[in-house]
């Protein structure tokens, strides 16, 4: 949790479960919480939403629905009166039907002054400029949007753009779903987001990622574990890490180290027509670290190959007439699998028959870690073939490609990227870092990461296969699978970032992607000690979240 070096992201049924928890165990009541949580919402206005409210005509509209998230819209709405501030509290739903501590909260906002009007339809318009707070659903939403409601998150979203609004949601957007990031229905789309005592998981994958803006986490007293629990509690979480986690997962280089000290690394790869992708995964293992990288390719391009990375071995191998491996390349790659730390099987293979035979064969008698990627999980014919490995094994697959091997559709996997990893890597046996944005790496204890970094700018022929020769170098220096798979996408996202700061989103080369590696690993370092010198944001309550 904030404090440490991850972040955990919590599902909305972690949540609750810790939320009755601190109530029910601890003694701490509802009510406090829910004061706790609006006056951190109330801090960040008057820190983010001032300019917003600084012209006379300007008023905080506060938008509360029937359940515990408009209970905290009433708090925000009595705090931001009692301070002078213009409010109006626009309700969706009756006064009559709220409960428990919505209801208390809402008899206390009108105590102050603050008259409740009806959220839809509107009883009079909303002033052009001033704070709009979305207390209308929270981690409760549990179907799409309809009816009243979608018309109101609608009318926000297409006014926004012509007013001078600052956005600010409670807990997470209205519409948004808190396990998955998908769109329920509708979602409004806002400048903040005040997360409650623990980010969810819906705010570190798109679109929630960038329909929340700027997220902030309210530590408001709830426990993170019960007594008796991990700190990491398996499938109601998944972890985010931060620059300081990242770099202490860094491969250590000791002075005394040699090039046989940092892992030999073979790609298998390569095909007529797709050469490039072997030869960027081979540069990447090469840039990420790896002492030696070899690439074993078709006969036919190994004078492609050594003229295009000059600082790998390579050897040629049996080939078909299409110019891909051939089955007789079988004992040949095995031999120097042997020698080799890890092997990265798949960039620019290509689909012929007999190479998807191949792969399988090899997928099944490799005995040292394997990264498999693109063509390599294309001809996997089941992902339970692979549970008999003994040696680590990474999967890096694209919407697409994890669709196949589940049986479902990229669109399916989209809308819940986390269960979909999880899913894959219990069937394989593997660890599986799922592409894209928001990028999921999961293994099959039930373990799930997270990766912040990364943007448009990566959607690029052959990036790809640069992750799978980032992800081979660092498995092959020594790190775990789980660990290998998260610092490479992080590292991967880093250096795209970092090109984009520089040059925009778009028009990236994979092949400057992999020369951006050395400098994001650098930076990464110079983070984690910089880090470690700073002060322990965990001691304050209301914290930035790393993951918007």
């Amino acid at each position: 949790m904030p404090g440490s070096a991850a972040w955990t992201l919590v599902s909305a049924a972690r949540m609750r479960e810790l939320d009755r928890y601190t109530i029910d165990s601890l003694g701490v009541p509802g009510d406090v919480l829910m004061e706790s949580a609006g006056r951190s919402v109330v801090d960040l206005i008057l820190a983010k939403g001032a300019d917003a409210l600084a012209t006379p005509d300007a008023e905080a509209m506060v938008f509360c629905g029937p359940g515990n998230n408009g209970g905290d819209g009433f708090v925000i709405a009595r705090h931001l009166a009692l301070l002078g501030v213009p409010v109006r509290t626009l309700l969706l739903g009756e006064i009559s039907e709220l409960r428990g501590e919505a209801a208390l909260n809402c008899r206390r906002a009108e105590n102050v002054g603050c008259a409740v009007e009806p959220a839809w339809p509107l009883s009079r318009p909303l002033p052009p400029r001033g704070v709009v707070v979305d207390a209308l659903f929270g981690t409760g939403l549990g179907r799409g949007l309809s009816g009243a409601a979608s018309e109101l998150v609608a009318h926000l979203n297409a006014q926004r753009p012509v007013c001078g609004w600052w956005l600010v949601a409670v807990d997470l957007p209205s519409g948004l779903d808190a396990d998955t990031g998908q769109i329920l229905g509708g979602a409004l789309d806002v400048d903040a987001t005040v997360t409650v005592n623990a980010p969810k998981i819906g705010l570190a994958l798109e679109p929630g990622r960038g329909l929340a803006g700027e997220v902030w986490v309210a530590r408001i007293g709830i426990a993170d574990i019960r007594p008796g629990e991990e700190a990491d509690p398996g499938k109601g979480a998944a972890l985010l890490w931060t620059p300081q986690a990242a770099a202490k997962a860094l491969p250590e280089r000791k002075p005394e180290g040699h090039k046989g000290s940092f892992g030999h690394v073979l790609v298998v790869g390569g095909s007529r027509g797709l050469s490039g992708a072997a030869a960027l995964s081979a540069i990447t293992a090469a840039r990420s670290g790896a002492g030696l990288v070899s690439v074993a390719c078709p006969a036919s391009l190994n004078d492609v190959l050594e003229a295009q990375c000059i600082e790998v071995m390579t050897a040629p191998l049996p080939e078909t007439s299409e110019g891909a491996l051939a089955e007789a390349a079988l004992d040949p790659i095995l031999s120097l699998a042997e020698s080799r730390d890890v092997v990265a099987l798949g960039p620019g293979l290509g689909r012929v028959p007999e190479t998807q035979a191949l792969v399988r064969a090899l997928a099944e008698r490799i005995r040292v870690p394997l990264v498999i990627d693109a063509d390599g999980l294309n001809a996997l014919p089941a992902p339970g073939m692979l549970r008999a490995r003994r040696a680590a094994t990474i999967l890096t697959p694209h919407p697409g490609e994890a669709a196949r091997l589940l049986a479902s559709e990229a669109g399916a996997i989209n809308s819940d990227r986390v269960g979909a990893a999880q899913e894959l890597a219990t069937m394989t046996g593997a660890v599986v870092l799922l592409k894209g944005p928001g990028t999921v790496i999961a293994c099959p204890s039930g373990r799930a990461m997270i990766n912040p970094t990364g943007g448009p700018n990566l959607a690029t022929g052959g990036s790809g296969d640069v992750l799978t020769g980032l992800v081979a170098a660092l498995l092959a220096q020594g790190l775990p699978a789980m660990e290998a798979a998260g610092l490479g996408a992080y590292l991967h996202g880093k250096a795209g970032d970092r090109i984009a700061r520089r040059r925009g989103e778009a028009g990236l080369l994979a092949g400057e992607l992999a020369d951006e590696i050395p400098g994001a690993m650098q930076q990464l370092r110079e983070e984690g000690r910089e880090g470690g010198r700073q002060r322990d944001f965990g001691a304050a309550t209301l914290l930035p979240f790393p993951g918007s």
